[in-house]
């Protein structure tokens, strides 16, 4: 199945989901995108840089370095930062980081009354399939 395909599955079985992407956080490259509103071009492209940032962004590779340097960890390109919830006024952002490749993140947006509990584990859920789709 499509990344297309799978990602529009997707917003359907999040809950309250109005948008669901999937971002090269290593290039800050949106892969593809999903949602039930149109949304400015340029907002859409930030959020993919906005990703690359919240994941790989030069603060966040600093403190994944000084951890492992704190532990006597070797850096082997793992990556303490995994999950990233960001509620804002109206929506809740969900950002997972790909088990199978770290490098990719799936980006889901949903309105600020859904049950968080319930869109982070449907959205965890989905990861195996949006993983697959690529």
């Amino acid at each position: 199945m499509s990344l297309d395909s799978v990602l529009t599955q997707v917003v359907a079985s999040v809950p309250e989901c109005v948008a669901a992407g999937y971002v090269d956080a290593a290039s800050g490259m949106l892969l593809s995108i999903r949602t039930v509103d149109s949304h400015p071009r340029e907002v859409i492209d930030l959020v993919a840089a906005a990703t690359a940032d919240l994941f790989n962004g030069p603060n966040v590779s600093m403190i994944e370095t000084l951890f492992k340097r704190s532990r006597g960890i070797s850096d082997d390109g793992h990556h303490y930062f995994q999950e990233i919830i960001i509620n804002s006024d109206n929506l809740i952002h969900v950002f997972l980081r790909g088990k199978s490749s770290p490098d990719y993140v799936a980006v889901f947006v949903c309105r600020r009354t859904a049950n968080l509990g319930m869109a982070l584990t449907k959205a965890r859920m989905a990861m195996p399939q949006i993983e697959a789709a690529l």
